[in-house]
């Protein structure tokens, strides 16, 4: 409607907006669980709980069918799949997932693998090695990014 366009319309001068005020001006809107001044709830209780973010461990993640540029029998790590570009270097802890389909063997050196990312890289007659999760050596290095 158009609000503020003479006594005529029933809504001019103050344009249904009352008198002086913060809500009688323009661009006014407050913020969530705004309470006047008082001290709002979601401050005046306490905080509880406990955060694990700084002891979570994040993991590069590859899908088993972005393994097929490699050749078979190769002996795939984090390091070779960095060389080829198949992605960045987030954390140096690596994780393969199973979407996609692999038709060669090769031999995986991971920290972990999903069950049907190994039942596939299995099936085609590949071979897993689990390596250590080696936390020391990513907190030297500065790559953890678990904060």
């Amino acid at each position: 409607n158009r609000v503020g366009r003479g006594p005529g319309s029933g809504n001019g001068k103050t344009a249904g907006r009352g008198f002086n005020g913060q809500k009688s001006r323009s661009g006014y809107k407050q913020r969530l669980g705004f309470e006047g001044g008082q001290m709002p709830l979601y401050r005046r209780i306490p905080r509880r709980g406990f955060n694990n973010a700084r002891f979570t461990v994040r993991f590069t993640i590859i899908n088993v069918g972005d393994l097929n540029v490699f050749d078979a029998g190769t002996v795939v790590d984090l390091e070779k799949i960095l060389e080829v570009g198949l992605t960045s270097p987030e954390t140096p802890w690596l994780k393969v997932l199973g979407n996609g389909e692999i038709d060669r063997p090769l031999t995986i050196k991971t920290h972990k693998i999903s069950g049907s990312a190994r039942a596939k890289v299995e099936a085609a007659g590949g071979t897993i090695e689990i390596l250590p999760l080696d936390r020391a050596k990513a907190k030297k290095s500065g790559e953890s990014k678990g904060e």
